[in-house]
């Protein structure tokens, strides 16, 4: 598996059309960490990618997460939505549901 910088490095060679979607999502995971912003808004961040790669980006928000930055996560992945320690559910635009989490190491609970 690449990483993001690789992938970083790589993409000066590719025009925006050509680049993978999946690459582009790294980038733009990339581009959103590098400053170490205190918020973070995450649209679906491991759409394209492949299942390690989601995982990787999943534990890297929630190391930064420990760490103090805010992320703010739209996602359809209940896996993913269980990383986070607040989950707000929404039906036609209006909350259905708001819940504390445990915030679950979710790759390690899965792996028994």
């Amino acid at each position: 598996m690449r990483s993001i910088a690789s992938i970083l490095w790589a993409k000066r060679t590719y025009s925006r059309a050509s680049f993978p979607a999946a690459n582009s999502k790294l980038v733009g995971v990339a581009r959103a960490v590098i400053l170490s912003p205190k918020l973070i808004l995450a649209d679906e961040p491991t759409g394209n990618l492949h299942s390690a790669q989601g995982e990787e980006i999943m534990e890297l928000f929630k190391r930064l997460n420990d760490a103090g930055t805010t992320i703010i996560q739209v996602t359809h992945s209940e896996r993913n939505a269980a990383y986070g320690s607040r989950i707000i559910q929404l039906k036609d635009g209006w909350v259905v549901g708001d819940n504390a989490t445990a915030g679950a190491q979710v790759g390690a609970a899965q792996q028994v």
